[in-house]
């Protein structure tokens, strides 16, 4: 290896691959980015690509590193994987996938034909928590396999989440790091491993312990890179591949939040808050915080499932004008957006909109829908995206205050990252609504530059997390409250934005007895 050690990082998210060179400083020295279709769609509601396309997908993303970076292969001391959370992959007993992978964004549900036997049973139904445990058998994927295509998980030898078979695709091995288990599965996550013998999970799904890869934690070793795969990626074959999370997790290391009293701000397809902590905290009640790319810490999250597909949905429905004069003049279309912003005053002349536009399992419930009150004959579309930036960051603060109060420790710090945060006019709206500075980190590949740090420590660049993070992290630009909007965004939030779902969900229950929407 010549010149200064370089890491891969591989960043599978919904919208792109990403394949980026970060140094032992944090700098981003190399970048390859592959578009991708997120899914496609065989039935309503499904949500479905083929594992393959996300493998072809990073080779393609390598290519365009390589043919775009002065740095060489041979800089590279190791690999590292961040990915999309909850998209899960079934492959048969030669590692063959069987079926197109469930992407996280799927809605199809199984059935639920009875209680689960026994003591646990039992104490769900005395405790009032039945209902809770049959939404997460209901949104459970393996049972909605093994009902719906038996002779599908009748082949299948490996269930593994998307992190755990692009680990198998990079090494050959059966591997996973904890920090990447989030979805429908029996893990245990205030321990961080394979849920006991007696848990209550493997009584809700028909997964088996030897269809589970094996958990190491990050910063570990996955294995090294085989042959084949290093030809993929254009490395050499043998390099080590270290433990990283999932890319929600690595953007909170790679915005360098590593206590609790920094909230990290995730402004992607799902937007986010988060903070560190070596305490289990549930945020809300039954709802576990995740594995931290720190080990043996956790994430304590609150998540708003559509999050910044909400901004996504509105520029390709009422957007057309300004991709179009960004095309003409060359420029991003994000710049003609926070324009519309800015022409609209704080508070979008009484437009609010409450943004749970997918169900959830407990806040908000699984009759949730998305909701905007307010309108009058003042209001365009561009109050719409103002109002729509508004109630997203209004559901994060109260995000914010469910974790300060579980947690007891107050939330001083914002580190907003994700594809929502390159706009100066969301990050001064976030300011002014939480009423904290909004700091941006110094990149914009924060979930790549977390799996990076996990994989320095690995291999010894640095000597431990605490030393790498300050290496690597810093604050970018940083954006303060403004008294007068702040005032009035706390009294919105308070006096209409906290109302809204407890006084609609009635209605929203009826809507769906009446028309089963959602299902």
């Amino acid at each position: 290896m010549t010149g200064d050690p370089l890491i891969l990082a591989i960043d599978n998210g919904t919208q792109s691959v990403r394949a980026l060179l970060f140094d032992t400083r944090g700098n981003l020295v190399g970048k390859g980015k592959q578009d991708i279709e997120a899914y496609f769609s065989d039935q309503p509601g499904w949500a479905e690509q083929h594992p393959e396309y996300f493998w072809d997908s990073i080779g393609q993303a390598c290519q365009k590193l390589w043919a775009s970076t002065e740095a060489t292969p041979g800089q590279v001391a190791g690999v590292t994987l961040t990915t999309q959370r909850g998209t899960v992959v079934n492959l048969d007993a030669d590692g063959q996938p069987l079926r197109p992978a469930i992407i996280w964004l799927d809605q199809r549900h199984a059935r639920v034909d009875r209680p689960l036997r026994g003591a646990w049973g039992w104490l769900f139904k005395l405790t009032g928590l039945e209902g809770t445990i049959n939404r997460f058998r209901e949104k459970t994927q393996a049972n909605w396999i093994y009902q719906n295509q038996p002779e599908v998980w009748q082949q299948t030898r490996h269930f593994l989440l998307l992190s755990g078979y692009l680990t198998y695709r990079l090494t050959g091995q059966f591997r996973d790091s904890t920090a990447s288990q989030v979805g429908y599965l029996p893990f245990d996550y205030r321990r961080h491993r394979w849920a006991g013998r007696r848990d209550f999970k493997w009584q809700t799904m028909p997964v088996t312990a030897d269809m589970l890869p094996e958990l190491v934690a990050p910063g570990e070793s996955l294995g090294t890179l085989t042959e084949a795969a290093a030809r993929h990626l254009g490395l050499a074959a043998g390099l080590p591949v270290i433990a990283a999370a999932s890319d929600k997790a690595c953007e909170v290391l790679g915005s360098g939040g590593l206590s609790p009293d920094i909230g990290c701000m995730s402004y992607g397809t799902t937007a986010t808050i988060n903070t560190t902590s070596q305490r289990y905290v549930e945020p809300i009640r039954l709802m576990p915080p995740y594995p931290s790319a720190r080990p043996g810490h956790y994430s304590t999250e609150v998540m708003i499932y559509r999050g910044f597909w909400m901004v996504s949905w509105f520029k390709r429905e009422f957007g057309l004008r300004e991709r179009k004069i960004a095309e003409q003049r060359g420029i991003e279309p994000e710049a003609l957006f926070d324009e519309l912003v800015r022409s609209v005053p704080a508070g979008s002349m009484g437009l609010m909109l409450q943004p749970y536009w997918s169900p959830g399992v407990r806040q908000p419930g699984p009759e949730a829908k998305g909701s905007i009150i307010g309108f009058g004959d003042v209001h365009t579309r561009a109050h719409i995206y103002r109002a729509i930036l508004e109630g997203l960051a209004y559901a994060l603060r109260e995000g914010r205050e469910k974790i300060e109060k579980r947690t007891g420790v107050p939330i001083r710090t914002l580190r907003v990252a994700g594809g929502g945060s390159q706009s100066d006019a969301a990050m001064q709206l976030t300011a002014d609504v939480f009423g904290l500075p909004a700091e941006r980190p110094h990149t914009y590949e924060t979930s790549g530059l977390g799996a990076a740090i996990d994989a320095a420590v690995g291999l010894g660049l640095h000597p431990d997390f605490e030393t790498a993070v300050a290496a690597m992290t810093r604050v970018g630009k940083v954006f303060y409250p403004q008294p007068e909007t702040q005032a009035l965004y706390d009294r919105l939030y308070s006096e209409v934005y906290l109302k809204m779902y407890p006084q609609l969900r009635p209605l929203y229950q009826k809507i769906r007895e009446i028309t089963g929407y959602p299902a």
